[in-house]
């Protein structure tokens, strides 16, 4: 009995923590507090730097960290992904910051690449939390935003834990980032980049490029793949004015292993630029531990080209055994196949459709019988949906389902995935939205007709066609679009929809198999693994 009692309060205490969390996530007005205020990055860091102090941690003690810094627009956490792998198979302890989470938020902070376990996350987020709340009646009673917290607190763990090195990577930008705290990392790096966080960044290439070549620092080697001539040049100009060493990351074909060609444990054409970044970065980091990292007299003038040297055959391994879920992620559950990934720019979204498109056929090709196509998407924020779904429109889906990042009707058991700075009208009116985009490109019109979806539910789908539907949350959209044949979904009940919904399943239902694109946001994705994948949620 008393360890049941024992055990019950720490789930309590442990959802707590979460909930705690969750009051810290910035509202709407504060949202464009920080984008007046970044015009002033002094500001950002200092403010940074106060909150780290208040939680016990000075800026000298990250220096000990032996930091590995990545930034980028597409690509950063699978190049993070891949370096903390290859590292942690050389033996050293790792510790990993990434975001955003997919389905838990512990999943962000990771100790040799898993997800650190509720009774260290409980104990360490109280300790910072603690600290932060005892000091904000003399300072103004600020305390920090969501992401901001969790930065301290990530910094907080692998100092207590002892690592042997972090892996960070930048939550946006790079210049204002609240990791860009850090002050002397080992090696940096920048993936691909792109038109992303336009209201935050700006809305050129250039501009982004700048934001992202502010994590360079003084003396510090850096990596970046190949990128357009525009962002190449300011990455340039940005190392020379910060006295950066800069070089330019070779194709992944250039680099000779025994083994022959090398084989990437995530999927995609795309990754192999993130996968030779990674090399760069754990060779460097490696030379820097075994204090064989040649003295460089960078010039200053120019970007160097990287070398392709000989990958280790735990280098070999460690790409081979990457994983990183939500990403060109295949889940196989009987007739149904799930195909995740969280694009949700419209370079990603290019490497996404070649991903599916390659990768669909070939489970087509080993189809017993016909196969239905349905599309499950969601994007948020600033980003282009529209032009994001036209890029979709060839793959032929027979349904293009929409929903909100809800994971189900009933969100007091999902603290981790609850958003409180977009209203759920809001949320709802961005799916109809996109529904109308989507027919707008199949030139079907724009019905203003529409019907109850679900049995007293919300009025959130055309009548006019079949071939698009919008739902209130992601679990009834898998229900729907599964119809009972994932036993996994069958297992949480079925979806009560109107007879006149289920008839037009009629395809689902006789379909051989069924095949899922699940992409347009992380949140998404994420959302969707909680259901698909009840591991996630333990």
């Amino acid at each position: 009995k008393v360890i049941l009692t024992v055990a019950f309060y720490f789930r309590w205490y442990s959802v707590d923590a979460i909930c705690t969390l969750n009051t810290l996530q910035t509202n709407a007005s504060a949202l464009e507090q920080v984008r007046r205020e970044r015009c002033n990055p002094q500001v950002q860091l200092q403010a940074m730097r106060g909150f780290l102090e208040r939680a016990g941690i000075t800026v000298e003690e990250l220096d000990h960290l032996n930091i590995i810094h990545v930034t980028g627009t597409k690509g950063k956490g699978s190049t993070c992904a891949f370096t903390e792998q290859i590292l942690r198979s050389y033996g050293f302890c790792t510790g990993f910051y990434s975001s955003p989470h997919l389905v838990q938020v512990r999943e962000r902070i990771r100790i040799n690449g898993q997800p650190i376990g509720k009774e260290l996350f409980t104990k360490y987020f109280w300790q910072v939390y603690g600290r932060l709340y005892e000091t904000k009646d003399a300072h103004g009673g600020t305390m920090p935003a969501y992401f901001r917290f969790l930065t301290i607190l990530a910094f907080h763990v692998f100092l207590q834990e002892k690592v042997d090195l972090a892996v960070i990577e930048v939550g946006i930008g790079g210049a204002y980032d609240c990791t860009n705290i850090i002050r002397r990392p080992w090696v940096c790096g920048i993936s691909s980049l792109g038109i992303d966080h336009t209201q935050i960044l700006g809305d050129t290439t250039e501009k982004i490029a700048w934001q992202k070549g502010g994590i360079f620092k003084s003396g510090v080697p850096a990596f970046t793949v190949k990128q357009p001539e525009e962002a190449m040049a300011v990455l340039k100009d940005r190392a020379k004015e910060i006295s950066c060493p800069l070089w330019v990351c070779p194709e992944l074909e250039d680099y000779k292993a025994d083994c022959g060609p090398l084989h990437l444990g995530l999927a995609g054409k795309h990754q192999r630029s993130n996968a030779s970044l990674a090399l760069q970065l754990s060779h460097t980091w490696l030379q820097k531990r075994y204090q064989s990292f040649p003295s460089t007299h960078f010039d200053n003038t120019s970007i160097l080209q990287a070398t392709p040297f000989k990958p280790t055959p735990i280098m070999v391994k460690g790409l081979a055994e990457t994983e990183w879920h939500g990403r060109n992620q295949t889940l196989k559950h009987g007739a149904v196949t799930y195909f995740l990934d969280g694009a949700h720019t419209m370079r990603s979204m290019q490497a996404c459709l070649q991903w599916f498109t390659e990768t669909a056929a070939q489970h087509e090709r080993n189809a017993s019988g016909p196969v239905t196509r349905v599309l499950l998407f969601n994007a948020t924020g600033e980003r282009d949906s529209a032009a994001m779904l036209k890029l979709l429109v060839p793959c032929h889906f027979d349904f293009a389902v929409f929903c909100p990042n809800i994971t189900e009707a009933i969100t007091s058991c999902n603290a981790d995935q609850q958003n409180f700075n977009v209203s759920v009208e809001n949320m709802l009116t961005r799916c109809l939205d996109n529904e109308r985009s989507w027919r707008l490109h199949h030139s079907l019109g724009d019905n203003q007709g529409t019907q109850l979806l679900i049995e007293g539910g919300l009025p959130l789908i055309s009548e006019k066609k079949a071939d698009t539907l919008v739902f209130p949350c992601i679990l009834s959209a898998l229900q729907w679009i599964t119809q009972g044949r994932d036993a996994v979904l069958a297992a949480k009940g079925v979806l009560a929809v109107k007879p006149n919904i289920a008839a037009k399943a009629a395809l689902l239902r006789s379909a051989a198999e069924i095949h899922v694109l699940i992409t347009g946001s992380l949140h998404l994705v994420g959302g969707a693994l909680k259901h698909l994948d009840p591991e996630s949620s333990k």
